[in-house]
């Protein structure tokens, strides 16, 4: 028996751990309250990386910096994708990596840039659909629907 099973029975045995369990439960339902998961608009986002980031001294770094940032960010998806479809296959001493975590972290250097220029991404990408509807609405072939 664990040290930390030991310890949750002198206090109460499994009335105590499930209480524990219930009371995370409820803090994880209170903090997650009015929020899908699985969606979260561009504005929220915003709002979190800028958060996130105004907790640190430095806050934003430079437009070159983040431009440098960005770039790295775009190699590493490069080297994600290179090894998952094209014909470089990983060390077999490499830790595997994750596309979806590199376009996620693209996402969140492309979100800083917006913030620290104080650009809102949501409005700058209805005006870029706008542009692309207009745009390029005959360039390619349509789907028969």
């Amino acid at each position: 028996m664990t040290e930390h099973v030991r310890r949750e029975r002198t206090r109460g045995g499994l009335r105590f751990i499930y209480a524990n369990i219930c009371d995370n439960i409820r803090m994880l339902e209170r903090v997650n309250a009015g929020r899908n998961n699985s969606i979260m608009d561009i504005r929220t986002m915003q709002r979190e990386v800028d958060q996130w980031i105004g907790q640190f001294e430095e806050g934003y770094w430079h437009p070159l910096s983040m431009l440098a940032r960005l770039i790295e960010e775009v190699g590493e998806l490069s080297r994600e994708i290179n090894h998952s479809y094209g014909q470089k296959p990983k060390k077999p001493e490499e830790p595997a990596g994750s596309i979806e975590l590199e376009l996620a972290d693209i996402l969140f250097i492309i979100i800083c840039y917006a913030n620290s220029l104080n650009i809102d991404l949501e409005e700058a990408f209805t005006r870029m659909m706008e542009k692309y509807r207009s745009r390029d609405s005959n360039r390619w072939t349509r789907k028969e629907v």
